[in-house]
């Protein structure tokens, strides 16, 4: 059995609402098409170390191979064109224990 793929998102910036919204639209579907199952997002409970006080995304597939095939999408790559760098961030494609 494959081990699950994770996407994890930490945002370094804030969001404008109405580019989150058209970002939304777009990558939740494209997302879903591809298997992924949403786990986590929002700010942290509690921060240690050298923890940030930053938003976080935590995104579940069913492998390594579906969620980086989930990021090459041409679903996705329709969110990333609404996404427009408006917040800095980075995407972590990890895999399950």
């Amino acid at each position: 059995m494959a081990k699950k793929g994770y996407w994890v998102v930490c945002y370094q910036s804030a969001l404008d609402p109405a580019v989150r919204a058209a970002y939304g639209a777009a990558a939740g579907p494209a997302i879903a098409a591809a298997g992924g199952r949403l786990l986590a997002a929002g700010k942290p409970a509690r921060t240690h170390e050298s923890g940030t006080d930053q938003t976080v995304v935590l995104i579940e597939f069913d492998s390594v191979e579906k969620a980086i095939a989930a990021y090459e999408s041409d679903g996705y790559k329709a969110a990333l064109k609404a996404f427009n760098n408006a917040a800095k961030r980075d995407i972590r494609i990890v895999e399950g224990m």
